[in-house]
């Protein structure tokens, strides 16, 4: 288990929380591997019966920590989030997200496996991909689009452009926004209800909604892979160096 990921358990109610903030909780290897063990052990314990998913400070997370990715990118371009991705997307118990802060990349995208999302007002969620010379991931190019719309959709996958919470609660991305002080209390009045319901009803019911929507995980495979290769690209190597030197990164040699 990462240090800088704290699982806590009480009253049917697996609490995940992102725990780096002085690096904004941007995702490492580590921390991937460590959200997955929780769900794995979360699916497997009986006593759990909902998870509750929020970062620590002012960020829920930056996405994924540069140097580490940088590193990995060197190498055959297989993404840290590999593992985690499938075991997300496969929770069978409720997953309610309490978005504390900016949500950056995957941090957007992980929203989309999530079943119940609430956001503090001051939170900001952007999928910032084609600037860095990537592709989405996690499902989004197919969830995205399905949850808000083409146009939508359009702006937040194709130009990064980012939104507010209020936004993201009237375009339907997320179910509420809240004043930032009530975030943490609305976020476990919902996981207690949740844990007060039949868990066998609650997890056939959202494998139900879940089972209708088409070739998600082939989507995110077909991913994974465009992922993979534009790790290993001219674009992203210009644009992760670019972010290493802080500059403005230079795609007028590309076509």
């Amino acid at each position: 288990m990462s240090e800088h990921v704290v699982v806590t358990t009480a009253n049917g109610v697996m609490e995940i929380r992102l725990n780096r903030p002085e690096k904004k909780n941007a995702l490492t290897r580590a921390m991937y591997n460590a959200m997955a063990d929780a769900f794995v052990a979360a699916d497997a314990e009986a006593a759990v019966r909902v998870v509750l998913l929020t970062g620590t400070g002012d960020a829920f997370t930056s996405g994924n920590d540069i140097a580490d990715f940088r590193a990995r990118s060197e190498g055959n371009g297989e993404t840290s989030a590999s593992r985690f991705l499938p075991t997300i997307a496969g929770l069978a118990k409720p997953l309610i997200a309490a978005v504390n802060g900016m949500a950056i990349g995957i941090g957007t995208t992980m929203l989309m496996h999530c079943d119940l999302i609430v956001a503090a007002q001051s939170a900001t969620l952007r999928m910032p991909f084609t600037p860095l010379g990537l592709v989405p991931e996690a499902g989004s190019s197919l969830l995205v689009p399905a949850t808000i719309g083409h146009r939508r959709a359009s702006a937040l996958l194709l130009l990064g452009d980012g939104i507010d919470a209020a936004t993201a609660a009237d375009w339907g991305l997320i179910n509420q926004a809240v004043p930032d002080d009530q975030l943490m209390d609305t976020a476990r009045a919902l996981a207690a209800r949740l844990a007060a319901l039949p868990p066998e009803s609650v997890r056939q019911t959202k494998m139900l909604m879940k089972t209708g929507k088409p070739d998600l995980q082939g989507r995110m495979a077909q991913e994974i892979e465009m992922f993979r290769l534009r790790v290993l690209s001219p674009e992203a190597k210009e644009a992760f160096a670019a972010f290493a030197e802080k500059r403005k990164p230079d795609f007028s040699r590309f076509s």
